[in-house]
């Protein structure tokens, strides 16, 4: 008899974090590595946030917490939906997690039984689906392109729909692609739902406060109120206030659906840290305005790199809406060989021989369910985004 579980065959390592790892290794080594495969910002915590944690600690907020997450940080969150998307919550239709992470999984493992679908657009972030099946449920797939900007369409959306869908998964803006819905696509979508009663979203704002441009975010619940009895409004603080280790997500939904997850947690973990949650309703509640700088930094950064991949032999980059990722094409080097004799067959392949011709590292798109592309993250400065995307030009240049 086995001893390890059945589920372990169906689930895959995080692609991500294996690609930052290589990298890791590969500079404990002593190679020259610029590592492009974790999502996470180069800026610092918000000063205002770290004092707020320092002065929770002086206050003694070290016990244990309600599962669910401290009432004023739930204030906040409700709060907040109502300030910046619209959506009245009461602080007892929120809960805190760690991490958006643990959100995801306390909704799914609340919600799903062997059979139940998930609909996931791909690309998607690499968890997803994984989640999907350790909680028992099936990921059905429904297709984007490079030519509709990695957007579900409401077709697309229609063609997957069956008796067995839960869940309707949305990320926007996207990880990995960074594309972003406006209004007028999301109530197409919105149309859909409105025809299949039984489906519930499951919106990933995450990346809520990083779009460019005048792009104008919006939620999927507040473009169309008659989903709000369906819908689970997802959050965090990791993304927009850089606080990616207080492990903080958040999110706000149907009571009886926060319960269930608030039992799921119950079990689980309890309560997330205390004093990222104090740190948490500082971010939440207090000053806003370093966001607009950071975004501004961004999209600099977005510009750069899709600029110079852009002029890369082969590759094919289209310029994102939001997030801190582009997913350029590299349809335009399958089958072409690398100086070390390696033929480049796959995304996967590109990959590994970029970071090991160049020492660059960045993520395959199969990983994330469609390629052949791969997700670089523009999260760091634009010294190290010249230098990398002057190799990546390289390495493309150099295959035959």
């Amino acid at each position: 008899m086995a001893f390890l579980a059945d589920i372990l065959s169906r689930v895959k390592p995080s692609a991500t974090i294996a690609f930052t790892q290589k990298a890791r290794d590969l500079k404990a080594k002593g190679r020259d590595v610029i590592s492009l495969a974790a999502g996470e910002p180069d800026f610092d915590t918000p000063d205002n946030v770290k004092n707020a944690a320092i002065e929770a600690i002086r206050r003694g907020e070290t016990k244990y917490t309600p599962v669910a997450g401290i009432i004023p940080l739930r204030e906040a969150i409700a709060a907040k939906f109502k300030r910046e998307n619209n959506l009245d919550y009461t602080p007892e239709q929120t809960i805190v997690g760690t991490g958006g992470k643990q959100i995801l999984f306390n909704a799914f493992m609340a919600t799903l039984n062997p059979g139940d679908e998930v609909i996931i657009p791909r690309p998607y972030w690499v968890s997803y689906p994984e989640m999907v099946a350790i909680c028992g449920g099936t990921s059905v797939f429904a297709e984007t392109s490079i030519d509709n900007g990695f957007k579900l369409t409401a077709e697309a959306l229609e063609r997957v729909i069956t008796p067995k869908t839960k869940w309707l998964i949305m990320n926007s803006p996207s990880n990995p692609s960074g594309a972003a819905y406006t209004e007028a696509e999301l109530k197409e979508i919105a149309a859909v739902l409105m025809k299949h009663p039984h489906v519930w979203t499951l919106t990933d704002d995450m990346y809520e406060h990083l779009t460019y441009g005048d792009f104008v975010f919006k939620t999927i619940a507040e473009v169309e109120p008659a989903l709000y009895e369906r819908t689970l409004t997802m959050n965090g603080v990791s993304k927009a206030y850089a606080m990616t280790g207080w492990r903080i997500g958040y999110a706000a939904g149907p009571l009886a659906l926060i319960k269930a997850m608030d039992m799921i947690q119950g079990q689980q973990t309890s309560g997330a840290c205390s004093i990222a949650q104090w740190a948490s309703v500082e971010a939440l509640n207090g000053p806003q305005d370093f966001i607009a700088k950071n975004k501004a930094i961004f999209q600099g950064r977005r510009d750069l790199v899709v600029g110079m991949l852009n002029q890369a032999n082969g590759i094919t980059c289209p310029t994102p809406e939001g997030a801190f990722y582009v997913y350029p094409s590299v349809a335009g080097l399958i089958g072409k060989t690398a100086p070390s004799g390696k033929l480049i067959e796959t995304d996967e392949d590109f990959a590994l021989e970029l970071l090991e011709a160049e020492g660059v590292a960045v993520v395959h798109g199969t990983a994330f369910g469609l390629g052949p592309n791969f997700r670089i993250s523009y999260a760091t400065s634009d010294a190290t985004l010249e230098d990398a995307c002057t190799r990546i030009q390289r390495f493309a240049g150099s295959l035959r």
